[in-house]
């Protein structure tokens, strides 16, 4: 598409907590559009999360967000070609990137993890994200560790 963007879809809030960043989350989570199942595992995992953390005085909702915001970069790398070199160029992450970002990185790495169910996994990485450990929150570290060494070279953003 030249001239236009494509429009924007609307995203249903979810049927239990009422939240469009929970269907958004759920939609990543979803494979082969299977979401019902998609649905199942993140409700298993936030009662899972709630079960496990009852000495917070925070919902398992709080918690999950809380988490997905532990992970959220603010800036990543990119490469940009100049003079037959490719530099790795910092760049601030828009703030709709921000979020998928950070909801794959959960996804991906919660997928990694060694657990019985995809649900037990979920929450284990939430629970992890939530106290600033565990393998998503290293890569959001990583990323910025990347952009701080790289920073000699911001400059070359367009």
């Amino acid at each position: 598409m030249r001239k236009t963007s494509p429009k924007k879809r609307i995203i249903l809030p979810d049927p239990v907590y009422k939240d469009k960043s929970v269907t958004r989350f759920v939609n990543n989570l979803m494979l082969d559009g299977k979401k019902s199942i998609a649905f199942g595992i993140f409700y298993d995992a936030i009662k899972l999360v709630e079960e496990k953390s009852k000495e917070d005085d925070k919902t398992a909702l709080d918690i999950w967000r809380k988490a997905l915001e532990n992970i959220t970069p603010q800036v990543e790398v990119k490469g940009r070609r100049v003079g037959g070199a490719t530099f790795q160029v910092p760049v601030e992450v828009r703030s709709d990137r921000k979020i998928s970002v950070s909801m794959k990185n959960l996804i991906l790495y919660a997928k990694k993890r060694t657990g019985k169910s995809m649900s037990e996994k979920l929450a284990a990485e939430i629970l992890a994200a939530y106290k600033e450990e565990g393998a998503a929150f290293k890569r959001k570290e990583e990323m910025h560790r990347m952009a701080e060494a790289n920073r000699a070279f911001s400059h070359f953003r367009f």
